[in-house]
């Protein structure tokens, strides 16, 4: 009986050898995994670095391109105020002379009416001289 109880220390032994080999086993594979998720942690620390990096290097790009766009657009309001001016100039100036044609038609027919009269004088006048020097 006491071979038995020998033979099963010894099976036990044996067991929690092989048990302990394929903890050790497990461990260095699990210590490998684990160094191998802080190098690929760290390259993408790294590379989340040169993202925010470049990220901020472009939003103050576009906030210097926003600005920019802002004052050219106050330039250009400035610019179209002044072309609003020149056509209210224009505008005005076009009834200037629609004015000043109405006038000169005007004044026109009153002296194409003067002038006719002018001519019926002159004619008259002229054949009274012809009718005297005839006499």
């Amino acid at each position: 009986m006491e071979i038995i109880l020998y033979i099963s220390a010894l099976i036990a032994a044996v067991a929690f050898v092989i048990l302990v080999i394929y903890v050790v086993i497990t461990l260095k594979a699990t210590k490998q995994t684990l160094t191998d998720v802080s190098e690929t942690l760290q390259s993408l620390e790294k590379q989340v670095e040169g993202v925010t990096t470049e990220t901020t290097s472009l939003l103050n790009k576009t906030n210097t391109l926003a600005d920019d766009m802002n004052e050219k657009t106050a330039k250009l309001d400035t610019l179209f105020e002044g072309a609003k001016g020149i056509g209210d100039s224009l505008k005005d100036f076009s009834s200037s002379v629609k004015e000043i044609s109405n006038t000169i038609s005007r004044a026109s027919k009153e002296d194409q009416e003067k002038t006719a009269q002018a001519v019926k004088w002159g004619a008259s006048i002229v054949e009274y001289m012809s009718n005297r020097k005839k006499k």
